[in-house]
């Protein structure tokens, strides 16, 4: 089975002098160690239920295009090779011209014993042909032809196929999956468009991914991508499906203990925290060993984790800093030295992907600071809370164990980054994460990141120092629902909030901070609140890792 890319060209480009990332085959800096062996989990098969798929990495190139989409550096179209004996192509695949080649679809074999329903794979009866690149102008390998398969009564299509003809493929090209098997899928990352972001009104190519995500979720991703074609205002229809796993309850394909130690240490992130940063991570022990309370309305606080409450987050109860000020502004400061990862392991897409979140805890997030224009302006106590939980979370192939792509949490959402645009520690395959100054969002790369506008935002600043945490160093799995044995600590299941309720007035705090402004910068200022969301001025404390909706769920 192809477990890494390669990648062979079906005709000579009439522009290979000119050399884009996607000419490159990404590779990670160091050989990927050999995985501990272990039932199911990275033997390159799954068994959805009667459908038995493996992930293709190799590919033949199709069509490109040297125009739009991102960087308006245009997108190439795959399809795979190097498929297994007995194994049939279920779609094509496409990537951004920006990025080395990182990529894969699934192939399908059928494996039922009892045909009485039909087999679970099927050539289509025909092809439509949904666009061509005939009529446009834009720099271009050859003619693009993006077709439709049209699956037979019962059976569903799961990805399109490209040619440079305008022939029709031939009905060997593609297998359809019979309907049991398959699931609805969405519209997910753009890839390509004519211009460079995507148009409602125009032609746009995006990765397909399962419309239902999360740990229960039974969808699976082929890999394969949608095309939808809205010219002339016509509302886009895609006939596609994504795969099933009618096996998803076994967890035949999620990693045992042994192997996720060996994704730990071969791909867990080394975080870097600010030069100025003042408030550092802790483990959860310390912060509650070091006097941080627990309040119930109406009684004395106590500090012993012991006595944390359950039921839902009711606002009876909270935590905070101690009493003692002394004591207070040094549990604040965190202990490096004691900071503790914790890890969820979960299962995506069916069981055929897992998550490794990588909890981190801060005893307290710092202040804010605005830029306005070519000033700077500290924000007050706007953006202090107690208890800052944040999180990285980096997916990997339970097919071959492959790290394909990592989630940076940052305040309220995130943004996914794939493999190849990470940056990696000291020729490891260990990536690495920036942590903003005071507020603790995740960065794959150091700089300025503004919330808000390009001149006016709130500031998100990271750079490199010694102070880091190689998150695999000090760790527990505090959740993996897969794995028998595991105890989840008492606090985990605390589903109030982590920090009291601040007694600040935001109106007060901003026209403190007005109160020192020209005309020109309270204006900018007032724009910069209306602009924000309401959760960058918010006043509770956070919950904690287990009450996010990606606890259960995908991530943003």
């Amino acid at each position: 089975l192809a477990m890494g890319n390669c990648l062979t060209n079906s005709f000579s480009s009439a522009k290979e002098a000119r050399a884009l990332p996607i000419d490159t085959i990404f590779k990670f800096p160091s050989p990927l160690p050999n995985w501990a062996s272990g039932e199911g989990f990275a033997s390159g098969t799954i068994d959805l239920g009667g459908l038995q798929v493996c992930q293709i990495s190799s590919f033949t190139k199709i069509w490109a295009t040297h125009e739009g989409g991102t960087d308006n550096l245009g997108a190439t179209f795959f399809e795979p090779s190097a498929v297994p004996n007995g194994f049939s192509m279920l779609g094509c695949y496409s990537q951004p011209n920006n990025q080395p080649l990182f990529g894969w679809v699934l192939a399908g074999k059928d494996i039922t014993v009892d045909s009485s329903s039909g087999g679970t794979l099927k050539k289509p009866i025909d092809y439509t042909l949904l666009w061509s690149s005939e009529s446009s102008n834009f720099e271009q390998d050859d003619h693009g032809y993006i077709w439709s398969p049209t699956p037979p009564d019962g059976y569903k299509a799961m990805g399109h196929v490209v040619t440079t003809s305008p022939e029709k493929p031939s009905l060997d090209k593609i297998r359809c999956v019979r309907s049991d098997l398959t699931d609805e899928c969405e519209a997910g990352r753009w890839i390509w468009g004519q211009g460079t972001t995507s148009s409602e009104n125009g032609f746009n190519v995006y990765g397909s991914r399962p419309s239902i995500r999360g740990t229960k979720a039974q969808g699976v991703c082929v890999g394969t991508f949608i095309a939808q074609d809205s010219t002339g205002g016509t509302a886009p229809n895609s006939s596609l499906a994504c795969l099933k796993n009618n096996n998803f309850t076994l967890f035949s394909a999620m990693p045992k203990a042994n192997q996720i130690e060996a994704l730990v240490q071969t791909y867990s992130p080394w975080l870097y925290f600010h030069p100025r940063e003042e408030y550092l991570p802790s483990s959860v022990d310390w912060f509650f060993s070091n006097g941080a309370l627990l309040y119930k309305k109406g009684k004395s606080p106590n500090r012993f984790i012991s006595n944390q409450p359950g039921g839902s987050n009711d606002g009876e109860y909270r935590l905070d800093l101690p009493i003692d000020d002394k004591a207070r502004e040094e549990v604040k400061k965190g202990d490096i030295r004691t900071s503790e990862t914790y890890l969820h392991i979960k299962p995506v897409f069916g069981g055929t992907f897992s998550d490794i979140v990588v909890w981190i805890f801060y005893p307290f997030n710092g202040p804010s600071t605005a830029k306005l224009g070519l000033i700077d302006i500290p924000l007050g106590k706007i953006g202090e809370h107690v208890g800052d939980w944040e999180h990285v979370t980096f997916r990997v192939s339970n097919f071959n164990e492959v790290l394909h792509n990592v989630y940076f949490s940052q305040h309220s959402g995130g943004t996914w980054v794939d493999a190849p645009l990470l940056e990696f520690q000291n020729g490891t395959n260990k990536f690495v994460a920036y942590s903003s100054l005071h507020g603790h969002a995740n960065y794959p790369k150091p700089g300025l990141v503004l919330q808000g506008t390009s001149e006016i935002g709130i500031r998100n600043d990271t750079a490199r120092s010694d102070s880091v945490v190689d998150t695999g160093a000090r760790y527990s799995i505090v959740s993996a629902e897969h794995i028998a044995g595991i105890v989840e600590p008492p606090w985990l299941n605390y589903a109030r909030k982590w920090g009291p309720k601040i007694t600040y007035e935001l109106g007060r705090e901003i026209e403190n901070v007005e109160n020192v402004l020209s005309r020109k910068l309270k204006s900018a200022l007032e724009n910069l609140v209306n602009i924000l969301p309401d959760e960058i001025f918010g006043e509770d404390g956070p919950t904690g890792p287990k009450m996010k909706s990606s606890w259960d769920g995908d991530e943003a």
